[in-house]
């Protein structure tokens, strides 16, 4: 209604009074409403705040989780080998390497976390090998190689059936990374890309380590010679790829062998 209505006709003043009120309940309405809506705006700031410490406190306990899961890894693996005094550097070092491949592969952050984890059980299937072929100084015969050589299966056993992501990675692992590139490796006797990746990858990890580390039969190669060894190997034993991956990150490889060296 226009107010000039209610000036032209007195008479309408007790309209005209409504009206008034009618503003000023309206003013009163909204700035209830304003009150209100401020009230609400705070409570949101307040869940926000909540919700945002919970996820921190859910991340950390994510990550304790994922270090108390990585440490058991470690502990039952040592249990496994507990024999060889340089296990556990070799299985840091195996989990290191191993990831820093498949990372420069171009593997995804997932990927390269379980490899980083499931590597270090590679050889978990020693357990099952008598102490006189694992600890004999000198060469193995022919019989204590076929022996030493069921550890892939033995270790795949152990993890089979998992439904834990890391522990099916870590099955394909021990039975794949004795496996060769021109298919003369073992158990399967696989060739080429019928090798599992993460197969080619901890292989080489493995046999790089095993070069530059004192075993019960064997001196530790100097690095430049175990270099030499990959690059002769390369097309034969190890994968193509990764060879050449592995070389342009040596500095890298060198710098996680430098950090990882028993007391």
């Amino acid at each position: 209604m226009d107010i000039n209505t209610f000036q032209k006709d007195p008479s309408n003043s007790d309209q005209l009074e409504k009206y008034a009120k009618d503003l000023i309940e309206t003013y009163k309405s909204e700035r209830e409403k304003g009150k209100k809506l401020e009230a609400a705006y705070r409570q949101l700031e307040r869940y926000a705040d909540d919700l945002s410490n919970t996820i921190l406190e859910l991340k950390d306990a994510h990550q304790e989780l994922q270090e108390a899961y990585l440490d058991t890894i470690h502990r039952l693996v040592l249990a496994a080998e507990y024999k060889d005094e340089d296990t556990g550097d070799h299985i840091v070092r195996m989990g290191r390497y191993s990831a820093l491949i498949a990372e420069k592969l171009g593997l995804s952050a997932n990927e390269v976390q379980n490899i980083l984890y499931a590597s270090p059980m590679h050889d978990v299937g020693k357990i099952g090998i008598p102490d006189s072929i694992l600890m004999k100084p000198g060469k193995l015969t022919e019989e204590e190689f076929a022996t030493m050589k069921t550890h892939s299966i033995i270790g795949a056993n152990l993890m089979a059936y998992s439904k834990a992501p890391v522990l099916k990675l870590a099955e394909e692992i021990a039975l794949s990374h004795h496996e060769k590139w021109n298919g003369k490796g073992y158990p399967q006797g696989l060739a080429g890309e019928d090798i599992p990746l993460v197969g080619r990858i901890v292989g080489l990890a493995d046999v790089f380590d095993a070069l530059t580390s004192k075993r019960p039969y064997k001196n530790p190669f100097p690095v430049e010679k175990a270099i030499d060894i990959i690059k002769q190997e390369r097309g034969e034993h190890f994968d193509p790829d990764v060879v050449d991956v592995f070389l342009e990150n040596i500095d890298e490889i060198l710098k996680i062998k430098a950090e990882v060296v028993s007391a």
